[in-house]
């Protein structure tokens, strides 16, 4: 047993560090292997806060010819050392990472420049002890962070020196600039003579040639839309963000979360075995696919379940107050910014009250487009996934399956939808007298003056009756808002039966342990021309598929004895007509 319990490196991205610290580290050294039986310059894409960085230090200390003596210390217990690749410790490391850039377009190109210059003054003082005596001096003499990196280049050509090239976030400044300064301040840096276009120009050109410095280049980023207005300045790289031998490239498979896991039980860290602890995060942090062919072997977002590990260890708590690492949050503002929502355009907004509704939406994932074609519902749901707020769960009729992946992401679109409601529709909800109703809900069995509010502000919504009248509308709203407050885990479209209940109101008793009741909710809705007939349908409807989810074992054996209760109701457009709660029969 080794004498010092390894640390946890949430928020660590330092490979050296991690190892020399002794921090444990999720082997992703096979990795390399595939790598360089790929093409030459790659570009990946997963979600912010995955890995991406990480990993990215890895490689470059794996090839680092400055660091090629120091093998066995830097990778001894990896994979990596017992498979050494025929390129290791040969390249000199170019890297940047471009969310270190200041995206205020006062400061934005002066801080590109200093970033990239700072970038090649460092790669010069490390490998100076390479090259002629005059190296430096000469190189002392080039202003522009451009004519650095093409003297660096010209030096390594002329000394048979390769040039390994990492990008980290390559697309951060560029997201915030189109996002906030729109398409016009977007489309000055990305295009014609454009500086960020024409830094990638560079690079294309140390490529190119007899003698090319460059000989590698992984770059990793958020979201395709840069790369491809980018395109004609840089068209060599492979995209290998959906190819399935890179479905588990950054994240946590569940035999590397056991692996870890096991690691921190066997050294006293773990009170609850490996299994409960796995089965409390998979609802949380579980579910990301990256490739249609992987179905089944779903990644852990590793930031996510880092985050958990070292919060459980503080507190020797199995369920979290708070499981939501705040640092994972998604800039909404931004995605809806990009998104283009406006009240002539809520086509996306529909796509996004969709999985709310159902918990999935069909899409064909494109591969890269343009920022100007973001608005298209097509490239939206792209978008979406992209970012790690939907993920591959199927395929039907030549269309992947998106849904939902995890708890964690189900709480970002509920944020999401709502400032939707509020920008779109000027509609909302006091979250304080929410929660105030569903404590009541959840402690008193009061559960219609949670609805009544709920109806009461659809039907304040006056303007835009046209818009919110729709099941899915009326649903998204609810739901919306309901998942925020804590004293529920909310399941939409829960399974039950060989059915899908709407609403299954989990009692959360982790932090409420004294919660007495539980509801499963189905949600009738009927056009504002139904008839009284149609009413009377709806809710014989609704009592018997209530008995039927009821009956289902999972639902009957949750655990806790909060009581169940059964509840309709019935919506006649924007309006509730008729709210019930159904017996609960003896089975």
């Amino acid at each position: 047993m080794e004498n010092k319990v390894k640390k946890i490196p949430y928020g660590i991205s330092d490979y050296e560090r991690v190892i020399a610290d002794g921090y444990y580290y999720v082997d992703k050294t096979m990795y390399i292997e595939k790598i360089e039986l790929s093409p030459s310059f790659l570009f990946l894409v997963r979600p912010r806060r995955f890995g991406k960085s990480l990993f990215l230090s890895m490689i470059s200390d794996y090839y680092d010819i400055n660091k090629a003596q120091r093998f066995e210390a830097l990778f001894g217990d990896q994979y990596i050392y017992n498979h050494p690749t025929q390129d290791r410790g040969k390249y000199l490391i170019l890297s940047f990472n471009f969310s270190m850039v200041n995206s205020d377009p006062n400061f934005l190109r002066d801080s590109f420049e200093e970033h990239c210059s700072e970038q090649c003054d460092a790669f010069a003082n490390k490998y100076e002890h390479l090259f002629t005596a005059n190296f430096k001096k000469v190189y002392q003499t080039k202003i522009s962070s451009g004519a650095r990196i093409q003297y660096l280049a010209r030096m390594c050509s002329e000394n048979n020196l390769h040039i390994y090239v990492i990008i980290d976030e390559y697309d951060k400044f560029a997201s915030n600039i189109l996002s906030t300064e729109g398409h016009q301040s977007y489309h000055q840096i990305s295009h014609g003579a454009g500086f960020y276009r024409s830094f990638f120009s560079i690079l294309k050109g140390i490529t190119t040639g007899s003698g090319a410095a460059v000989q590698r280049m992984l770059i990793m980023g958020v979201s395709p839309i840069t790369l491809d207005d980018l395109t004609s300045g840089f068209n060599i790289g492979s995209n290998i963000t959906l190819e399935p031998k890179y479905n588990g490239v950054i994240g946590f498979s569940e035999n590397e979360l056991h692996t870890m896991l096991s690691y921190f039980k066997k050294q006293g860290c773990i009170e609850h075995s490996v299994e409960e602890m796995i089965e409390t995060m998979r609802p949380w942090y579980n579910n990301y696919c990256f490739a249609e062919e992987c179905l089944g072997d779903n990644m852990y977002n590793s930031d996510m379940a880092l985050f958990y590990l070292d919060s459980y260890i503080n507190s020797k708590k199995i369920i979290l107050k708070n499981m939501v690492d705040k640092n994972i949050q998604t800039d909404y503002n931004q995605l809806r910014k990009l998104a283009a929502w406006d009240a002539e355009n809520t086509e996306n907004f529909s796509a996004i009250q969709e999985l709310i509704d159902t918990g999935q939406t069909a899409a064909t994932i494109n591969i890269s487009f343009p920022a100007e074609s973001i608005i298209d519902t097509s490239n939206f749901k792209s978008l979406l996934f992209y970012f790690g707020m939907v993920s591959i769960a199927g395929v039907s009729r030549g269309e992947v399956i998106l849904k939902i992946p995890n708890l964690v992401v189900q709480e970002q679109l509920f944020r999401y939808l709502i400032e939707g409601y509020k920008s779109l529709l000027n509609i909302s909800i006091n979250i304080h007298e929410l929660a105030q109703k569903t404590q009541a809900m959840a402690y008193d069995g009061e559960w219609k003056p949670v609805f009544d509010l709920i109806s009461s502000k659809l039907q304040e919504a006056s303007v835009v009756r046209e818009f919110i009248e729709g099941e899915a509308h009326v649903k998204g709203f609810m739901l919306a808002y309901l998942g925020l407050t804590s004293h529920f885990i909310i399941h939409p479209e829960y399974e039950a039966s060989k059915g899908y209940a709407d609403f299954y109101f989990q009692a959360n008793f982790h932090r409420h342990p004294e919660m007495k009741h539980r509801y499963i909710v189905e949600i009738k809705y009927l056009k504002r021309d139904a008839k009284d007939i149609d009413i009377v349908k709806a809710k014989e409807d609704a009592k018997q598929q209530l008995q039927r989810y009821a009956a289902d074992p999972k639902v009957k054996n949750d655990k806790g004895d909060a009581q169940l209760h059964l509840v309709a109701v019935v919506f006649k457009g924007w309006e509730v007509v008729d709210s019930f709660t159904s017996p609960l029969l003896s089975s």
